[in-house]
């Protein structure tokens, strides 16, 4: 939910390097024969899935790519609104693309409209979600992007994560995901950063990321190269909530995203460990439990903790309280002062 111009509450945000976000190597392999005549007989395996079970597990990816397209258009309908030269200054691209040019790069560096536009279209506004009655905008934000360069890089680490996600477990589940940990990004934010107006889809991308993370965890058995995968998502996460502690980036939208997306994906995204189990001769028995009992546990403990979470965050929110008040410490979280930059407000 970086963004360089209008998100953590300063003149100018940069936005995250979302860019380069895969998904974790290794999924896990489909075992079985796909005919109704007595194999060899083997040792029992503890998995079978036949193939109509294997093709059921790969769906069409076409909620993401809507996504895309939802937001670029967003963004159209935002620079429209926008009209540069109707404010007399020196816009960026003035001559040729006229009423869709961008705000001066003093003031926008992401190539992209004003702080004001955003604000009117949706941007998140800790007073106006406070004590305007706006609560809408914690999700509304995350459909805006602060200019093209913020919109290239969310979007394209979209289609990274998001289409092999869709691909591997359905659009209502990454739909889910996406909306829920955007939201979740919004709280966390608003809880924490008060100045300034804040836009983009980094928090929505991050749970994705936190939900692969924790699919990875709940459907450990399942997986084949589990111990790359899990380095490999360590690795990128780390990386890019690091980004989050330069100066004018919004780590709690990021932080908030990635926490409200690893729970809900031991929720969501939970896979049998059990199915069709391989008895002697051929003869087939249907398990008596899908799930293991860690993977149970770990779904009732994600939904206790996502329930309390949002329960104490929201009446945090609508109480106005300054969540800075309470943790002394966590504005270290999105910005770490240097003696190159300064981290004010």
């Amino acid at each position: 939910m970086s963004n360089p111009d209008v998100e953590a509450g300063g003149p100018a945000r940069a936005a995250p390097a979302t860019t380069g976000i895969m998904p974790p190597p290794g999924r896990y392999s489909v075992v079985g024969n796909g005919n109704d005549s007595a194999p060899p007989y083997v040792a029992p395996s503890p998995f079978y899935y036949d193939n109509a079970a294997a093709h059921e597990r790969h769906h069409w990816s076409w909620l993401v790519p809507l996504v895309v397209i939802a937001n670029v258009a967003m963004f159209v309908v935002v620079m429209f609104a926008n009209n540069c030269p109707r404010g007399g200054v020196d816009c960026v691209g003035r001559g040729f693309l006229r009423r869709f040019s961008f705000q001066p790069l003093k003031e926008n560096p992401l190539l992209g409209p004003s702080a004001a536009t955003l604000q009117k279209y949706g941007a998140l506004d800790w007073y106006k979600v406070v004590h305007g009655s706006q609560a809408w905008r914690l999700e509304s934000c995350t459909w805006l992007h602060a200019g093209l360069i913020h919109l290239l890089a969310n979007m394209i680490s979209l289609i990274l994560i998001g289409v092999r996600l869709e691909q591997q477990f359905g659009f209502w589940k990454v739909g889910l995901v996406y909306l829920v940990s955007g939201f979740g990004g919004s709280v966390l934010s608003v809880l924490f950063i008060r100045k300034g107006v804040s836009v983009g889809a980094s928090g929505a991308l991050f749970g994705l990321l936190g939900a692969m993370l924790s699919e990875l965890i709940t459907n450990w058995t399942i997986y084949t190269n589990r111990f790359a995968a899990l380095v490999n998502l360590i690795i990128i996460a780390a990386i890019n909530l690091a980004v989050g502690i330069l100066p004018l980036v919004d780590n709690f939208a990021h932080i908030g995203g990635f926490a409200t997306g690893f729970l809900l994906g031991f929720v969501l995204l939970i896979q049998p460990q059990f199915g069709w189990l391989e008895q002697p001769f051929g003869a087939k028995s249907k398990s008596k439990y899908k799930y293991k009992a860690y993977q149970i546990i770990l779904l009732l403990l994600a939904l206790v903790l996502l329930a309390a979470g949002f329960a104490v965050g929201l009446v945090m929110v609508f109480r106005g309280e300054n969540g800075n008040d309470h943790c002394s410490w966590c504005h270290y979280l999105t910005c770490v002062p240097t003696s190159s930059w300064k981290c004010d407000n």
